[in-house]
């Protein structure tokens, strides 16, 4: 579901009705409606970690590009543009992310858009080339690349014509003027469950990150959200790349003085890290272990000394019933992200019935009242970036148990 929280259209467009639509559409604080709201499954890491497979193209040879097609009748063309053809992993959650995009114009009642799908075939060049194409077909805005790479290649043809890109990457340095990105971005979770530990009074945080890009990005939002949060302070800090126990041992002895451990990465790296810390002498138990929404994980679920840690994801919620209906649709699982199609397909077509001819501009984009989507509220920043509504999660055998649910509105 999704919609501006204070559109500025009155227009509340035709009510749907039945029990799919119901799921899948939604009224936000009596804002217009605004939304529609063999399997390929992949953990959350695999596709919204900026610094694996959307960030880099896989490296075995794509297959030969697919031919443009087109979903929909509508008057308002909208580009979509997916490695569908690009090899392994990266070639499956494209087609995942495209079933989600044309699931969403079917379930969104009587949509005025166009999809104009565009096979990129997992490089800058095809990006380019399907942007252009799509932009001299009529399209107004553009969804994906998926990509971070391609991203700048579809922004320089798009900014030309004064076209709006809504990508998929989250490299957040690739965003910027009329490049939005609708992804699961890291500093997101920092920003959530460090200002919930401190809610709990954990103010006094030791932190483990790995020494790669994804790490440099977390370090920066942590340092930057730490002190700002009531009087937290960073009483350690360490990086690790392959070797886990010197840093381990670094922040195990510094841990006396700290009421929280930040471990941030995936689910296999954090099980590594947190049995090295025990091997260095750290009792996890005595302190509140805090991480990212990568630890969505079966891994961490099932590693005692992690149990009772704390993590920022979308409600699983929102997801569950997507999945549910995708299932019905498609005989398959989506992968995790494929909401992130889903989302940009119901945004574009919400703000096409309601939001007349400045429906695609910055100034309606980047509503700070933000947009309900299947993942919760989301909203674009000037920067290009994006902040999101998330709940906080609790590891346990049986997985996450949510604690706090996401937020029902932004804060000023």
């Amino acid at each position: 579901m999704l919609g501006p929280r204070h559109p500025k259209s009155p227009d509340p467009g035709p009510q749907s009705s039945g029990a799919t639509r119901r799921s899948a559409l939604g009224l936000l604080l009596g804002a217009p409606l605004l939304s529609a709201c063999a399997g390929v499954q992949q953990s959350l890491s695999q596709f919204s970690n900026p610094f694996s497979s959307s960030s880099t193209p896989p490296a075995q040879p794509a297959g030969p590009p697919q031919q443009a097609t087109t979903a929909g009748t509508g008057g308002v063309k909208v580009a979509v543009i997916l490695p569908l053809s690009a090899a392994g992993n990266a070639g499956l959650a494209a087609q995942s992310m495209r079933n989600a995009a044309e699931m969403a114009l079917a379930e969104f009642q009587n949509p005025n858009i166009q999809l104009l799908i565009k096979d990129d075939n997992g490089s800058p060049q095809g990006a380019q080339a399907g942007a252009q194409q799509a932009i001299d077909e009529g399209a107004e805005i553009i969804l994906g690349p998926l990509f971070a790479q391609s991203v700048p290649a579809v922004a320089q043809v798009a900014r030309t014509r004064g076209i709006s890109v809504i990508a998929f990457s989250t490299d957040s340095s690739i965003a910027g003027r009329g490049v939005y990105l609708l992804s699961f971005l890291p500093e997101s979770d920092v920003n959530r469950i460090v200002e919930y530990s401190a809610s709990m009074g954990k103010r006094s945080v030791a932190v483990l990150v790995p020494d790669n890009a994804y790490g440099n990005v977390v370090e920066a939002a942590v340092k930057a959200a730490v002190p700002r949060r009531r009087g937290g302070r960073i009483v350690a800090f360490e990086k690790y790349g392959a070797d886990r126990a010197t840093p381990a041992r670094a922040v195990a002895q510094q841990l006396g003085s700290a009421d929280a451990l930040f471990i941030a990465d995936d689910g296999d790296a954090v099980v590594t890290v947190a049995d090295a810390m025990t091997a260095a002498g750290a009792n996890l138990r005595n302190i509140q272990l805090l991480g990212t929404g990568l630890w969505d994980n079966p891994r961490v679920y099932a590693n005692a000394s992690l149990q009772g840690g704390l993590y920022a994801a979308p409600d699983p919620a929102g997801f569950r019933a997507f999945s549910g209906r995708y299932r019905t649709k498609y005989g398959a699982e989506p992968i995790r992200t494929a909401t992130l199609a889903y989302d940009a397909v119901a945004l574009v077509a919400a703000l096409a019935r309601t939001q007349g001819t400045t429906r695609f501009s910055s100034d309606v984009l980047t509503n700070p009242s933000g947009f309900a989507g299947i993942d919760g509220l989301f909203r674009f920043r000037a920067d290009g970036t994006n902040e999101r509504g998330l709940a906080v999660m609790k590891v346990t055998t049986g997985g996450g148990v949510a604690v706090a649910g996401s937020p029902k509105s932004f804060g000023a």
